[in-house]
């Protein structure tokens, strides 16, 4: 019993792990980047982000839509005829918090202490 126990959680880490996978592959693009930036105001559709991006053709812009659906970072709504995508904010958080955050924490002392003897004088 305990041997199944371990391998959900070995499964359930390792699915972690590829969803991550897709965050950071999504966010490695530019033009995704951009589209993420667009959609972070407000939602937008489809055709909205193609105008705002108008030297993608629709197509590429659909699979670069694509790739952020499935990194769950973009959130897609059907309404009448229209594609509504909205910006999903969770995946990006937790990237935030299991990569960065702790990483960034001893710089931002070691600027704090460096700033503060600078006022110092240098002591």
């Amino acid at each position: 019993m305990a041997k199944s126990r371990k391998r959900k959680r070995i499964s359930s880490g390792t699915k972690q792990h590829a969803k991550d996978d897709l965050v950071f592959k999504a966010l490695s693009n530019s033009d995704r980047r951009q589209i993420l930036d667009l959609v972070r105001s407000s939602p937008k559709t489809t055709g909205d982000i193609c105008e705002a991006i108008a030297r993608l053709d629709r197509c590429t812009v659909m699979l670069h839509l694509k790739s952020l659906e499935a990194a769950d970072l973009i959130i897609t709504k059907k309404k009448g005829r229209f594609r509504w995508n909205y910006l999903n904010i969770e995946p990006i958080q937790r990237i935030y918090n299991r990569w960065i955050k702790d990483y960034a924490q001893p710089a931002a002392e070691m600027l704090t202490q460096l700033k503060a003897q600078l006022e110092d004088g240098g002591d």
